[in-house]
């Protein structure tokens, strides 16, 4: 994999936090909502939505039982997902950076050459990062995000240094959308950009955040 590459899957690495599925769940403040971020809620049903069509793309895999077993926090991963995609948006915003549906799909192409064709690009996806083949896109456009948002910074994302300048920026917009988690999910650290304290095992941490070693829900 690319040098550059690689390092945006490391700052990245943060989004890949996990918990058991929920059935009902809301706080008195913001009933049905997982959280609440820039004043629009995450509904739970939503949270669900997305682990559920991983977990469908994993049980249709040769390697079911092993994708199933160690992905068992996969509703707080996509929580955590849905939280910082909304926190690099703002970021991006800040910084005057779009990201165009070309740009994403050059992305993905580039993937798809990489691993060798579909099929392969996309086991890819859901082993290493627990993303089903609909929400590929989704993961490619921060994938395109993260690099012009560094670029946008007079930032390297190949060095420590760069690493803090956008790690400072996402800390900033996450503190202004004042993110509200319900707590049967876990707290949102807007340093760390972590919820909880899980770290996903095939990526190793080089960035300012410091995830903790992951512990059951």
């Amino acid at each position: 994999m690319h040098r550059r590459r690689r390092t945006a899957l490391t700052v990245l690495a943060a989004t890949l936090v996990a918990a058991p599925l929920l059935s009902a769940c809301g706080n008195q403040a913001h009933p049905g909502a997982a959280a609440v971020v820039g004043g629009e809620r995450i509904a739970v049903s939503a949270v669900q939505e997305r682990a559920a069509e991983v977990r469908a793309a994993q049980e249709s895999s040769p390697q079911a039982a092993q994708l199933v077993n160690k992905s068992g926090q996969l509703n707080r991963a996509k929580l955590h997902g849905l939280i910082f995609g909304r926190i690099l948006d703002r970021a991006a915003e800040d910084a005057g950076v779009t990201v165009s549906r070309k740009e994403v799909q050059e992305m993905r192409q580039a993937g798809l050459a990489q691993q060798g064709g579909e099929e392969q690009f996309e086991a890819m996806m859901l082993q290493q990062r627990w993303v089903a083949p609909d929400q590929i896109d989704a993961d490619m456009r921060q994938e395109v995000q993260l690099p012009k948002l560094a670029r946008a910074l007079g930032a390297d994302l190949g060095t420590p240094a760069g690493q803090q300048v956008v790690g400072e920026a996402l800390t900033k917009a996450s503190k202004a959308l004042d993110i509200d988690v319900n707590p049967r999910f876990g707290t949102w650290d807007d340093e760390k950009m972590q919820l909880g304290n899980y770290s996903a095992p095939w990526i190793t941490q080089r960035t300012k955040f410091t995830p903790e070693q992951p512990t059951e829900a």
